[in-house]
């Protein structure tokens, strides 16, 4: 049995440095599965979710969604083995959004009572999107993995055991809370990389990226002084995000001047 031990944790490391990979900032990354198992288990949460949550029927709000997703979506590349994205709103008081592999996008209406305009909406969903272009999911599953708290989550993944026994664990790996859809965070250097990555998108897309500092001085306000100090956070501070997307403006390229026109 020990032998047996000793050769399946060779092999978990000998895995790991050769999963080892780039982020698109040029993070060291570990990922294990391949974006088919990403896509998949991203999907059937969506699902999950769906059955979890209510779903949106204002026609309005539905159609400003999906507009501003849209207008991002267009900008991304089809290389992880999708081609089509698919926005849910969710009809909850959650300040929030969030983008899962395989193409799926959730937005709860909450969101749109701080992103006071399409820019700010598409700071957001730029953010999350961004999250799976970046493989951030799969790069928590995978650290999951080598700690040897992800056994389960891998036998759903090769489809070994059927999703609906390990959904809650999968969930929680793809960032996903296994009650109310609440979004767990994801890493502070993950979520400072989408932040980055967001901004090129929604700038390609013709936003406006000088209203992400708005829409995070909104998400300040909101927090009411409610924010734990960013050291016991894994997400960067307010202020933090403000300084740092501030420099990014600074930097991106000059894109076309024509502005969408999604209207609330």
């Amino acid at each position: 049995m020990r032998a047996w031990r000793t050769h399946c944790w060779a092999g978990m490391m000998l895995l790991s440095l050769t999963a080892c990979t780039s982020s698109p900032t040029g993070r060291n990354q570990l990922i294990l599965f391949s974006d088919a198992d990403m896509n998949n288990l991203g999907a059937q949460s969506f699902e999950q979710m769906k059955i979890q949550q209510k779903v949106a029927t204002d026609p309005k709000v539905n159609q400003y969604v999906q507009c501003v997703a849209k207008r991002i979506t267009d900008n991304v590349p089809a290389n992880k083995g999708f081609t089509r994205w698919e926005v849910v709103v969710f009809d909850s008081e959650q300040v929030n959004a969030f983008a899962l592999p395989g193409g799926k996008i959730g937005v709860f209406t909450g969101l749109l009572d701080v992103a006071k305009n399409q820019h700010q909406l598409a700071t957001v969903i730029g953010h999350e999107v961004a999250h799976v272009l970046a493989d951030h999911s799969n790069e928590r599953l995978s650290q999951s993995q080598i700690a040897n708290t992800g056994l389960q989550i891998t036998n759903v993944a090769l489809g070994a055991s059927s999703y609906s026994q390990y959904s809650d664990v999968t969930m929680a790996a793809l960032g996903l809370g296994v009650q109310y859809g609440v979004i767990l965070p994801y890493g502070r250097s993950q979520e400072s990389e989408a932040d980055v990555l967001g901004l090129e998108l929604m700038a390609k897309a013709g936003f406006d990226p000088r209203q992400s500092i708005e829409l995070w001085r909104n998400m300040s306000a909101a927090a009411n002084g409610a924010e734990p100090p960013e050291l016991l956070s894994t997400h960067p501070s307010h202020q933090t995000r403000i300084s740092d997307l501030n420099q990014k403006i600074s930097t991106l390229k000059t894109y076309p001047a024509s502005q969408p026109n999604c209207s609330a």
